[in-house]
């Protein structure tokens, strides 16, 4: 099920935090130097840069944030079902795979 405006439902579940960790980005997240409470500290600078309604297990989307001066991006799968994200993936983007506002991906 896809929420009718998937970034409000995004940081209305960030805000309650109803927000489920997956295993990768536990994971991940050490290495990256990005932590829960910056992902959660960010929510009102959430933009939808990239969306995948038909992904693998729940529509999931890419936003792009920014927290004290660093630029990040996360993935989240929306559970409208269960009234929760999932935070899939954060990294920090690479600017040789983005263009220069680090929101629009690079063609090949």
């Amino acid at each position: 099920m896809i929420p009718a405006d998937p970034l409000d439902f995004i940081r209305s579940c960030v805000r309650r935090r109803s927000v489920l960790w997956t295993y990768h980005v536990n994971m991940r997240m050490k290495d990256r130097s990005i932590s829960r409470e910056i992902i959660l500290a960010s929510e009102s600078a959430y933009e939808i840069i990239e969306s995948y309604p038909d992904d693998k297990y729940l529509p999931s989307y890419l936003v792009f944030a920014r927290n004290q001066g660093s630029v990040f991006h996360v993935l989240f799968a929306v559970d409208v079902t269960d009234d929760n994200v999932r935070v899939v993936t954060a990294y920090a983007p690479d600017p040789g795979q983005w263009t220069s506002d680090l929101k629009t991906r690079r063609r090949s």
